[in-house]
Order: C-alpha cells, then sequence, then structure tokens
C-alpha cells in the first residue's frame, strides 16, 4: 500500500480534522478446505483487494486508492483470521508518510487477532517516514494458545539522502490473554535522545522486526543468537521469537529478514 501525504488544498476541510479511514478483513473456514473472506471492506486510502489464494490459504493486498493529508489523519487495519483459518496480507507498495498542513501527528493502528487453530501473515512493504512527517504506528497481535503468526514490519528512516520525520513504533503481542511482547522505538527529531546511536540503530536508515509464534515453539524454543552484524534473534515468554534486525538501506533489511524466516524453517 502506498500512502502518498500532500498538504491540503483551499477548497477541502479544515486540514485539523485529517482523514478518519479503517480497512477491515475477516477470514474463515469455507466448506471446501479453503478461506473464506465474508469480511474485506476499505475506505478512504484503504482499498482492499483479494488476489490469488495458495492451498487453503487466503491471500489479501492493500492498495493505496487515494491521497491524502497526513497530519490528524487516523487510520487502521483490522484483520481477524477465524478458527481455523489461513490468511495472508501484504500491500502493493511502500507506505510513505509525508508532512501535511495540521499541526497533529498521524496515526496509524494495526489491529490483528488470529483464533484457534488459525494462522496469519502480515507481511506489508516498508514503512518510509520522509522528513517532516509525524507518525504514530501502534500494531496490536491478540493469539488464541494454538494460533500461529509470522509478523514482519520495517521502517526507513527517509527518502534518499533525506534526513527522517518523527516517527514512533508501538509492537504488543499478546497470546492466550497473556502479554508476551510491548516494545516501542522512537525515531528522528524529537525522539528520546541516542535513538540514533551505537545502542540503538548505530547510524543506520532501516530498522525491522520480525515475529514469530508457533504452537511448537511451546516445547522448544529456538535459542538466542545473534543473525549475521546487525540482527539479533530472541526468543520470548512463550510460543514465540522475535528477530530485530538494522541495515544501510531497506533492500538489505529485507534480505536479513528473509534470511531469518529460512532459518526458523
Amino acid at each position: 500500500m502506498t500512502l502518498t501525504v500532500t498538504p491540503a488544498l483551499g477548497t477541502q476541510a479544515a486540514p485539523t480534522a485529517g482523514v478518519r479511514a479503517t480497512a477491515r478483513i475477516v477470514a474463515e473456514p469455507d466448506a471446501r478446505g479453503g478461506t473464506a473472506l465474508p469480511v474485506l471492506d476499505g475506505e478512504g486510502p484503504f482499498a482492499v483487494r483479494r488476489t490469488r489464494a495458495t492451498g487453503s490459504e487466503a491471500r489479501v493486498t492493500l492498495v493505496g486508492a487515494m491521497s491524502a493529508p497526513l497530519g490528524g489523519d487516523r487510520l487502521a487495519v483490522e484483520a481477524e483470521a477465524c478458527a481455523g483459518a489461513r490468511l495472508r496480507i501484504g500491500s502493493a507498495a511502500a507506505t510513505i508518510a509525508l508532512p501535511g498542513q495540521a499541526k497533529e501527528p498521524a496515526h496509524y493502528a494495526v489491529r490483528l487477532k488470529v483464533g484457534a487453530g488459525a494462522e496469519l501473515h502480515w507481511l506489508p512493504e516498508q514503512l518510509i517516514s520522509a522528513y517532516g512527517s509525524d507518525l504514530r504506528v501502534t500494531t496490536h497481535a491478540e493469539l488464541a494458545p494454538d494460533a500461529r503468526l509470522l509478523l514482519r514490519e520495517e521502517q526507513v528512516l527517509g527518502r534518499s539522502g533525506e534526513a527522517p520525520g518523527r516517527l514512533t513504533t508501538r509492537l504488543t503481542l499478546r497470546h492466550a490473554g497473556q502479554v508476551l511482547l510491548d516494545q516501542e522505538l522512537a525515531c528522528g527529531p524529537g525522539a528520546p535522545g541516542g535513538w540514533d546511536g551505537p545502542a540503538v540503530l548505530g547510524g543506520h536508515r532501516a530498522v525491522g522486526q520480525l515475529l514469530v509464534v508457533r504452537p511448537e515453539f511451546a516445547a522448544q524454543l529456538p535459542e538466542p543468537r545473534t543473525l549475521g552484524e546487525y540482527a539479533a534473534l530472541t526468543p520470548l515468554a512463550g510460543p514465540a521469537v522475535l528477530v530485530t534486525a538494522v541495515a544501510p538501506d531497506a533492500l538489505r533489511l529485507r534480505r536479513v529478514l528473509d534470511d531469518a524466516v529460512r532459518i526458523l524453517g
């Protein structure tokens, strides 16, 4: 999904109002061993498209349908894989956060729910924080005890040769009612000092997370380890592992996270 943000025109509503839009996706098993999509709705900048399925898995792509001012926007994606369903969600292109006329930050909320025996893959393209933007992203995943999740998030700080905007991301995982992960990262102008220092990004422009939840991890979690020079695999207190990585650019970040998926099988 490409979300291109431009200043509001003089004939539009007051910029402080911002855009309110939600995409909703619900997947459930059909009667033929596959996965149906009884709810597939998008509004505002979201166009939600079903793409070619693979086996029992339903696939959905988020497509940018319009340009909108960024400042003051409140956008959300709500996706649920009901019991026994298999759902894969991606986006057609990167999301680009640009400044708008409104002074308020934009908010982008992702809410994922995975039911008993269900599997959900959340694999959007990169989020690019352009100079002058201010975006707050929250991702919340709620899983049943035997649910499966593959979640990848990638953030790129600034376009080529450009300083980044302000970007705050928060990732929360609840499994069987228990919080296994709740982490927040703030980057760019106004963020707490040291965000680009050696303890956090080390001067790199791209940062990503890969969250994998599998029932079999309850019996044996992968061991903590480094993955190359700038990535680490960390087991969580439950059937889940988190891979965090930094890289000089989006291409190398994707390679690191793809390698992590192959290592985890």
